[in-house]
């Protein structure tokens, strides 16, 4: 089993990744178990194929576990589903010291984590990621959030887990489309972080039957963890993790969550972003070409119906922005960023129109 700290003084805490590691969380839980109440947060389908389990072999050890099945897909992020798992919560008697398992991907993880967050002024919660994305990206870090209407991640907290359980084997039964979400992500933390291990992906993607992912997830771990420890609170490092985020999101938004995952989006984003950086004379043609070549190994989605007007807008929405100006995390080379404090709105227009 791989372990790897997430650095936060008193705060601190593991992310463990191995195959086959859901039937080990139950005896790693065991020293987390005071005869509190246990709730695990999930969704119907992998409460099925992997929740019923993991409850049954935790009640055979004296948890006292109950189950909230969450609706599925992104609209799980809005402030209705987080009354009504807190108001669940407290109907099945939990309390000030109760715990959270959650199990499920992003919208899952963030949903549960900002329950974890407020009910009774906070709570400790366990993250289990079954989707890609989810084990390399949501799940580590504390980030959690529901959506708004006008922009996603609105209202949120910084909220840390007290660990983190990553079983690749969770990837077998995911689409395509899932898959593909977690390449989006994956390629970010090479464009950021490190040229080698952009140059590896990028040979990987040439045929991802034979991606490894149990090393990918360990290297993207890794860099994200490193980042936050560095910089939980998103106040100077940490922010370069929103490489291609900017525009992604307003993407998202756009176009809805149930149609483009945030993984394509994010890749999308990137895109616009080396555009921009090869545009300010950040990022040279060559460096460009390399970080389109490797996103358009990813089948993403159509966008030729895009409305760049309607992007803008939701651009200038994003939580991000400070008096008006959003922040860009642009690159200066693969594995360097340079973050600018406003681009011109012909230069984000321009971006967009290479998604047509």
């Amino acid at each position: 089993m791989k372990k790897i700290k997430v650095a936060l003084k008193d705060r601190s805490y593991d992310i463990s990744i191995e195959s086959g590691l859901l039937n080990k969380i139950p005896k790693i839980l065991k020293v987390f178990n005071r005869g509190q109440k246990w709730v695990l947060i999930t969704q119907e389908k992998l409460m099925s194929l992997y929740g019923e389990g993991l409850v049954q072999n935790l009640a055979l050890i004296n948890f006292d576990i109950s189950t909230i099945i969450l609706p599925d897909g992104e609209s799980i992020k809005s402030i209705k589903e987080f009354e009504r798992t807190c108001l669940k919560m407290l109907s099945i008697g939990c309390d000030r010291y109760s715990s959270i398992i959650t199990l499920g991907g992003g919208a899952v993880g963030d949903l549960s984590g900002f329950v974890a967050s407020t009910y009774m002024r906070g709570i400790e919660y366990f993250q289990i990621p079954t989707t890609f994305l989810a084990m390399i990206d949501s799940s580590i870090g504390g980030k959690t959030a529901v959506n708004a209407n006008e922009g996603k991640n609105i209202i949120g907290t910084i909220y840390q887990p007290k660990s983190v359980f990553i079983d690749p084997n969770f990837l077998k039964s995911l689409d395509k489309k899932e898959v593909n979400s977690g390449f989006g992500e994956m390629i970010k933390y090479g464009a950021i972080w490190d040229k080698d291990l952009f140059e590896k992906i990028s040979t990987w993607l040439d045929n991802p039957s034979s991606f490894p992912f149990e090393k990918a997830i360990i290297d993207a771990v890794k860099i994200k963890s490193d980042i936050v420890s560095k910089d939980e609170k998103e106040k100077g490092l940490r922010t370069i993790l929103n490489f291609g985020h900017t525009i992604g999101h307003a993407i998202e938004s756009y176009y809805g969550y149930e149609r483009i995952k945030h993984g394509e989006a994010v890749a999308l984003g990137m895109k616009c972003a080396g555009f921009i950086s090869n545009r300010k004379r950040l990022l040279s043609l060559n460096a460009k070409n390399k970080l389109f070549n490797t996103l358009e190994k990813l089948n993403l989605p159509n966008t030729s119906d895009i409305n760049k007007k309607e992007i803008v807008k939701k651009i200038k929405s994003d939580k991000k922005s400070k008096k008006g100006k959003v922040k860009f995390v642009l690159l200066s080379d693969i594995g360097k960023t340079k973050i600018v404090s406003s681009v011109p709105q012909n230069f984000i227009e321009d971006s967009l129109e290479i998604l047509k």
